[in-house]
């Protein structure tokens, strides 16, 4: 029995919180190198272009968006009947039916495991109406598991295109998971993220392709996904302490990778979790 089984239900979400707050600070602390380098790179723009005009040319462009008006659920984004985004001016799915929220990372290796054997059921039962789906994603496995930091690149991509072309969104998400790269190499490229937009039949191609490009809303994620990790879930007294973090009702989805990646399992919990209500 490992030392983790021996804490109580409180240790051990104490523990959980604690693990959640070194990778917050961790996380903090990349976003202000990250930050501190561009700023320094906007420095010697501007002494080298000698002044407002290079300033100008900089700070131009998508940049200027600093939050997404799509993410505007607990900064995730709900997808209902038809595949369809809920948006300020669409609400695909009026009946009472389960909300499932899942946060996510797209380097993420149980991400994905969930993602890609459960997708065409999720897909099926949004689809129909019988379901929500709600996509937090988040941002903490750059580094060392991402060479070309395709963990906020990723999501970033993916808040592109729910920005511009939402009903677009699940299909992007499925396909970011079809194409992460193994932990510790390099991932897909901008153009490649812009390539599997254009595959999935997104309007808006070149606002996304240049949202891509200039990592419009990576900022947005940094302070996402700082707010997130290690806080408790909205509705819930569950703590984000890693990724898939699935929640239906207050109640967590959990298994072993064999058991996450299993659609029928999947569905008997929401339908027993739901019978709860």
């Amino acid at each position: 029995m490992s030392r983790l089984d021996k804490l109580s239900r409180s240790q051990q979400r104490d523990a959980a919180r604690e693990k959640a707050r070194e990778i917050r600070e961790q996380h903090k602390k990349a976003e202000k190198a990250r930050q501190f380098g561009f700023a320094g790179g906007i420095v010697a723009a501007i002494l080298i272009l000698g002044g407002l005009i290079g300033w100008a040319v900089v700070t131009a462009g998508p940049t200027e968006i600093a939050k997404p008006t799509n993410m505007s659920y607990d900064n995730g984004i709900r997808i209902g009947k038809n595949l369809e985004a809920f948006t300020a001016t669409n609400k695909p799915t009026t009946e009472d039916v389960p909300v499932i929220s899942v946060y996510i990372d797209y380097q993420c290796p149980f991400c994905a495991n969930f993602e890609n054997f459960n997708a065409p059921l999720i897909s099926s039962k949004v689809a129909a109406g019988e379901w929500i789906i709600e996509y937090h994603p988040i941002s903490f496995l750059d580094g060392g598991g991402s060479p070309n930091e395709f963990s906020s690149r990723a999501a970033n991509a993916a808040v592109c295109v729910a920005e511009f072309s939402p009903n677009q969104f699940m299909a992007m998400n499925n396909k970011i998971f079809t194409s992460q790269p193994p932990e510790a190499t390099a991932g897909p490229e901008d153009n490649e993220l812009v390539s599997l937009a254009e595959s999935v039949g997104v309007s808006n191609l070149d606002k996304i392709r240049s949202c891509i490009k200039n990592k419009a809303f990576d900022k947005w994620i940094g302070d996402t996904t700082s707010d997130t990790l290690g806080a408790v879930a909205p509705g819930t007294e569950l703590v984000v302490d890693s990724t898939p973090f699935v929640v239906l009702n207050g109640m967590r989805y959990s298994g072993s990778a064999e058991e996450m990646a299993n659609p029928a399992r999947f569905e008997q919990w929401v339908t027993s979790v739901w019978a709860q209500k």
